[in-house]
């Protein structure tokens, strides 16, 4: 039965006098400055607003906030590094926890470990753990919260080698639905640990996390331009070149746009290998700066900590952004050409689309060894269609939607849980593909009314 509008707003207003009763006045906000940076993700256009935000100063406070949401029957979500374009870390009028002051890592460098708070960012890890020479499974972008990435599955530029970010979570602490806090590992309740690594942050609130840490004290990494109109040239050696890769090397390829405004093709490589055997001339890595004319060529060695932190600046916080995805096998023909022509007509200079190399230790994974089902070799593709909030971003929309519909019928059923927006009803059923009764069944024992709400898990 719906609920009234009136009905919510006393629930909310005796809510948000229980938690003052419990907590200092500035960890419970509902307007105001503190409320305002609360509620502003990375997504300038989403438009939620929560009743109640509640900044977590550690467990407990957490505990409170999902008892206190079920008490006064509120919406509740959890907000770490605000990433998701979909806006699911804000709870429209209802309450939500923000982590981001669960922000710390401790390394244990000897068992090669890293105990992750709630919400840390990937910078933080990746700063923490290269003061050991190590690094752990990220993605692409310093300021994505590491619980979001992690339990959606994690891509990133080291899979080939270490496999996904999912792969490499070894425990967990979490607060349920009812309030009790578990921790989860591989001899502790290790079913909810299988549904972590993969199944996204439907199972509870993950306070903080133990991830696997890897000695990899420096990639072979940077960025290759090359002019739109040897797009199809390109795209068929890069096609040829991650066929070929070894474990140690990611191939990540898109279409951006250029400083003055025009479509390019990015190849972005990232070798884990040995650094100097990255740097040989001769070597699949600098190959990649010669697979046309390029515009740029910017490739060497550099830490990941930094490589990562900064591609930051290639995706501000703010702007209006929409984002579409489909797994596909390879840059075939098929592919290639649905890249050159909607990479070839991107909407505005900010907008792209973006094909995460998925092969190696990654996909040697069984699918059964973890929520996270996808396991053959593949391309994730991002389709982001960015515009400024002066804009409508009707025709960004429009681009986005054309483009992921072209690339359906190459894709493979379902899509990236992290990625996909909550209307994608074609794609949803088929994400977690013969794991998904498995996760219902978790989900039916650790949140039988349906508490927490993340990435997308049909019920039955």
């Amino acid at each position: 039965m719906p609920v009234h509008a009136d009905d919510r707003r006393r629930s909310a207003e005796a809510a948000q006098r229980a938690l003052r009763n419990h907590l200092p006045d500035e960890q419970v906000h509902v307007s105001g400055a503190r409320y305002a940076d609360a509620i502003a993700l990375w997504n300038g256009a989403v438009k939620h607003r929560p009743a109640i935000v509640l900044s977590c100063a550690s467990v407990d406070d957490v505990v409170l906030g999902v008892r206190t949401a079920r008490e006064f029957g509120l919406p509740l979500s959890v907000r770490g590094g605000g990433h998701d374009f979909a806006g699911r870390a804000l709870s429209d009028g209802g309450l939500t926890l923000d982590l981001r002051s669960l922000r710390g890592v401790r390394v244990l460098a000897g068992a090669r470990i890293a105990e992750v708070g709630g919400g840390a960012v990937t910078n933080d890890l990746l700063a923490a753990a290269g003061e050991h020479g190590l690094v752990a499974a990220t993605g692409t972008v310093g300021s994505v919260g590491v619980a979001g990435l992690t339990l959606g599955g994690g891509y990133g530029p080291l899979a080939g080698r270490v496999g996904l970010a999912a792969d490499n979570l070894l425990a967990a602490e979490v607060v349920l639905a009812d309030g009790s806090v578990v921790r989860t590992d591989s001899g502790s309740d290790p079913d909810l640990l299988w549904a972590l690594r993969g199944g996204g942050g439907n199972f509870g609130v993950v306070t903080s996390m133990t991830v696997r840490l890897h000695a990899v004290p420096a990639v072979v990494t940077g960025m290759v331009l090359y002019p739109w109109h040897q797009a199809e040239q390109v795209l068929e050696r890069v096609r040829e070149a991650q066929e070929e890769a070894p474990d140690e090397l990611t191939i990540q390829v898109g279409a951006i746009g250029a400083p003055d405004g025009s479509p390019a093709l990015l190849v972005l490589p990232t070798w884990s290998g040995d650094v100097r055997a990255g740097g040989d001339p001769s070597g699949p890595v600098m190959a990649l700066g010669r697979l046309g004319d390029p515009l740029l060529v910017q490739l060497g060695p550099e830490t990941v900590a930094a490589a990562t932190a900064g591609r930051d600046a290639l995706f501000p916080a703010g702007r209006h952004v929409t984002i579409r995805t489909r797994s596909v096998p390879g840059l075939g023909e098929g592919v290639a050409g649905v890249v050159e022509r909607f990479g070839g007509a991107l909407p505005t200079p900010f907008s792209g689309i973006s094909l995460h190399h998925f092969h190696g230790a990654a996909a040697r994974v069984s699918p059964g060894d973890t929520a996270f089902a996808l396991r053959r070799p593949h391309l994730m593709t991002e389709v982001i269609g960015i515009w400024q909030p002066s804009d409508s971003g009707e025709h960004v929309h429009g681009w986005a939607d054309a483009a992921s519909e072209a690339l359906a019928g190459h894709a493979f059923p379902g899509g990236y849980a992290n990625l996909l927006g909550p209307d994608a009803a074609d794609q949803i059923p088929h994400v977690h593909g013969g794991n998904l009764p498995r996760l219902q069944r978790i989900k039916a024992a650790v949140d039988p009314e349906g508490v927490f709400s993340a990435t997308a898990l049909p019920m039955p």
